[in-house]
């Protein structure tokens, strides 16, 4: 059985991370999306909330578990048993940055390797933190979220203006 590891923040989940999902759902027999708990970063919605939002939007997606977990990826890996970590690549930047995460990740466990899958064009562009701005001004989100993630992330919104 081929399991793979999908890790992100998805602080909160975009389309182009559900595209990289979908797409990459199909290589695998059982594809993990771990989400990062990440004790260095303030995101704006908390790691259950995350999952309970992955969970929501890939419930089609028979072979999609998710996850959260926190410390290193290659620890996660050897605990779910994924000999394939899964990244989405939007630029040349990321690759750079994704490149030595990976040799760091094959240095520490040679028996995970790393899968870059491209973004499809229409999400190239497209980021949590972009989608966090245009939301904070109000702007119209949903053409990068999918549907179920609009209203929270535009309550989530409400609730950080009033403080």
């Amino acid at each position: 059985m081929l399991r793979a590891i999908y890790p992100g923040s998805f602080d909160p989940v975009t389309n182009g991370h559900l595209d990289v999902i979908r797409r990459s759902s199909k290589m695998v027999d059982e594809l993990i999306v771990g989400v990062l708990n990440n004790n260095a970063k303030m995101p704006l919605f908390s790691v259950e909330e995350r999952v309970r939002m992955l969970k929501e939007v890939t419930k089609d997606i028979p072979n999609v578990r998710i996850y959260p977990f926190d410390g290193l990826l290659i620890d996660f890996a050897a605990k779910m048993e994924a000999g394939v970590v899964i990244r989405g690549l939007r630029a040349i930047t990321d690759f750079e940055y994704e490149l030595q995460m990976s040799q760091t990740n094959h240095k520490l466990n040679p028996d995970v390797e790393t899968i870059f899958l491209t973004t499809s064009i229409e999400y190239s562009y497209l980021s949590s933190t972009t989608v966090k701005e245009i939301a904070s001004y109000g702007g119209d989100i949903t053409q990068f979220v999918p549907e179920a993630v609009v209203g929270k992330l535009e309550q989530k919104m409400k609730e950080k203006r009033r403080v």
